[in-house]
C-alpha cells in the first residue's frame, strides 16, 4: 500500500507595508527656526510676542530675498506699537547670532495717538507713525543731531518716508522722566525716536541697510514680504 501525500502550498497575500514619510512642509521648518531664535534670545521674557517677530522675520528674509537688505548684518529692528508708549516696545535682535541686542522705548507721531498709537498715514505733514518694513539707509546730521534715513518697502503703508524725513533720532522726550511727568512718552511728528542717550548705540547697530518693522495688529495692513514659503527659500539651513 502506498500513501500519497499532497502538499499544497500557497503564497500567503501580504500588503507590503510602505512607512509614510514624515513631510516636513517648507513653512513647519521656517516656524522651528524662528522659533528657535525666539527661545534662544529670550524674547518672549522681554515682551515680544512670537507672532510679532514671525512677521517681522518673514520681512527680512523676503526683502533679502530680494537683495534688499545687507548681507554682512543680520539685524532686524522690531517696533510693535500694539504696546504703550511707556512699554520698552523695540528690539534689536542679531538672528545668526540668536541674540537680543537691545530692548528699549520708541516714540510715535503726535497724531497717531497718546499712549497707544491708533491711527497711521503715508501723507506728507501728517505727522503720524507709518506701519510696515523699513530698510535703513544713510546717517546724516540734522536739527535732532545724528540721525537715520529710512526707506519704506511698502507700497501704499510708509513708501512715502524718504519724502517725509521719517528717521530714526534721539529725542528727549523718550525717556523715564517724560513718562514720569505725563504717563507716556512725548510724540514725534512720525519717526521712530529712541532715548538720546542711546541714539549713537542704536543708529551704530542698524544703519547699513537692516530692516525695521513697525506693527500694529489693530490697524488693516498687508504686505508682499509676509509670504512665509517666499522667506523659506532664503534661509541657508
Amino acid at each position: 500500500m502506498s500513501l500519497v501525500v499532497t502538499i499544497l502550498s500557497w503564497t500567503a497575500s501580504t500588503e507590503k507595508q510602505h512607512p509614510q514619510l514624515l513631510q516636513v512642509s517648507t513653512d513647519s521648518i521656517f516656524s522651528n527656526y524662528l522659533k528657535d531664535i525666539y527661545d534662544s534670545a529670550h524674547l518672549a521674557a522681554s515682551g515680544l510676542r512670537l507672532n510679532v517677530f514671525e512677521k517681522a522675520v518673514t520681512g527680512f528674509y523676503n526683502l533679502k530675498n530680494l537683495g534688499k537688505v545687507s548681507s554682512e548684518k543680520s539685524i532686524i529692528t522690531i517696533a510693535d506699537f500694539d504696546l504703550g508708549s511707556s512699554q520698552k516696545r523695540m528690539w534689536i535682535v542679531d538672528l545668526d547670532k540668536k541674540n537680543l541686542l537691545l530692548n528699549t522705548w520708541v516714540a510715535h507721531g503726535e497724531r497717531t495717538g497718546a499712549d497707544k498709537a491708533v491711527k497711521f498715514s503715508n501723507t506728507n505733514d501728517s505727522h503720524q507713525s507709518s506701519l510696515g518694513f523699513y530698510v535703513t539707509a544713510e546717517i546724516y546730521r540734522g536739527q535732532h543731531g545724528k540721525s537715520l534715513r529710512l526707506d519704506g518697502m511698502d507700497e501704499g503703508y510708509n513708501n512715502n518716508a524718504r519724502m517725509r524725513d521719517i528717521v530714526v533720532h534721539g529725542a528727549p522726550y523718550v525717556s523715564q522722566g517724560t513718562i514720569n511727568a505725563l504717563g507716556r512718552l512725548g510724540r514725534s511728528h512720525g519717526c521712530p525716536a529712541v532715548a538720546p542717550e542711546l541714539t549713537d548705540k542704536v543708529i551704530n547697530t542698524i544703519a547699513g541697510k537692516t530692516v525695521l518693522f513697525i506693527n500694529s495688529s489693530g490697524e488693516h495692513y498687508t504686505s508682499k514680504y509676509l509670504n512665509e514659503e517666499v522667506a523659506a527659500s532664503a534661509l541657508d539651513i
